[in-house]
């Protein structure tokens, strides 16, 4: 039986760095499965469940591909990813479309290809449900609770940009009634990092309580938010028994309603975040007064959640994996403070060792840039026991491709420093 990645990391990437070159991203698709059997068998007592993977989290074609395979459906966030979903191969119907601060002109492109559309708005309401009321839309509400403990990554609370407040309820439903259109489904989604089943469990009441005010549903969407570990004995969400309770809450709601509606999650961190190694080369070891820096090739262009998020990522010597530990600030090579990590106890580092950091699957490539005019790294996905490259590293045409330079711009413009 072959081994999944997370099992024999240190030797398998160390190969895959080698053939490919750092830095890299590495994905583990027995560990994406593994995680998509685990929601899913949690929610086993609910006749109609269905998965849409977060394609935000990690927008590789290849994990699309993989992720409707397992039998996902997507969720999407911009006319891009529904795009990206279509070339995966996903049937428009199992693709729900949930922007934030779009133009009406986007909804209509995303509904003109079939997708469910999903509207957090009342104005965009009000109008996409005037032009096209034969078009069945999910709406999106905010529940007014904070999910998370992190603001950032919180988004159902009062303040928060996202979905219909619960106290316009009454205004929503005079535009679904004035102009006659479809409400198919009901969403909410209050944010990563749930730590609370209890205040979970009390925003679905929320849910399904403005579920009651609409007669034709097809499904009610929880979204997600599930919290994944970071480190030894850290917390997260016991999905097991949110399953049993959220699971029965919901049966005995569709018994009240009269309908087996769909229980929907679209979780995106939970699938991927694991089953993610980040590689890097260490390019200096520096010495200062007080600390010991790690330089690596890369920086949060790369990976950039550990500065903005304030995110804790595992970080190993896979170079060294049995040395004597020391203490290490790891860092990057942009010019700005990129800190990966402080003080962190890892295994003895020499230049040129490579460095893991683990939990590297979810919002890590998906949001690196060319800051600094540097490459994004490559992405390596490993599947049935052999490493497949599903992303060549960024070369300097890559970072002029787009650019434009007019012939002759700056001719006859004389130079600043002659004129003095």
């Amino acid at each position: 039986m072959l081994k999944a990645l997370h099992d024999v990391d240190t030797t398998i990437l160390n190969q895959v760095a080698a053939d490919y070159g750092a830095p890299l991203y590495v994905y583990d698709s027995a560990r994406i499965q593994s995680q998509f059997e685990r929601l899913t068998e949690a929610f086993k007592s609910v006749p109609r469940l269905k998965l849409n993977y977060a394609a935000k989290a990690l927008s590789n074609i290849s994990i699309l591909r993989l992720m409707k395979h397992l039998g996902s459906g997507l969720d999407t966030v911009s006319i891009q990813e529904v795009r990206l979903g279509l070339l995966a191969g996903f049937a428009p119907e199992d693709i729900i479309y949930t922007p934030n601060g779009v133009s009406l002109g986007e909804l209509e492109e995303a509904a003109a290809l079939g997708v469910q559309i999903n509207i957090d708005n009342l104005s965009v309401l009000e109008q996409f449900g005037s032009r096209h009321p034969q078009v069945p839309v999910c709406i999106r509400i905010n529940p007014h609770v904070m999910a998370g403990g992190h603001s950032k990554i919180s988004v159902g609370h009062i303040d928060s940009k996202f979905g219909i407040s619960i106290h316009q309820i009454p205004h929503l439903l005079r535009i679904v009634e004035l102009t006659g259109m479809k409400i198919n489904g009901i969403h909410m989604h209050t944010g990563s990092d749930i730590l609370d089943i209890g205040v979970f469990l009390y925003a679905s009441e929320i849910l399904f309580e403005t579920a009651k005010n609409f007669k034709d549903l097809d499904f009610i969407d929880f979204g997600s938010g599930f919290k994944v570990p970071y480190r030894e004995g850290d917390i997260q969400t016991n999905v097991e028994e949110l399953g049993v309770k959220l699971g029965n809450r919901f049966n005995k709601f569709c018994e009240e309603y009269g309908k087996d509606l769909v229980l929907t999650f679209e979780p995106g961190k939970f699938l991927v975040s694991q089953a993610g190694y980040f590689v890097a080369r260490v390019n200096v070891v520096k010495q200062t007064t007080s600390t010991v820096f790690a330089q690596i090739d890369s920086g949060f262009n790369h990976l950039i959640r550990p500065m903005f998020y304030g995110a804790s990522h595992e970080i190993t010597n896979i170079s060294n994996p049995n040395g004597k530990e020391r203490y290490y600030s790891v860092v990057g090579y942009i010019c700005e403070t990129d800190t990966f990590g402080n003080n962190r106890r890892i295994n003895e580092i020499s230049e040129g060792d490579l460095l893991c950091f683990k939990n590297a699957g979810a919002y890590c490539f998906t949001m690196a840039s060319n800051y600094n005019s540097r490459y994004r790294p490559a992405e390596v996905l490993w599947h049935q026991g052999k490493a497949h490259l599903i992303r060549e590293h960024e070369t300097f045409e890559d970072i002029t491709r787009n650019q434009v330079d007019p012939v002759g711009l700056f001719e006859g413009v004389e130079s600043a420093v002659n004129t003095k």
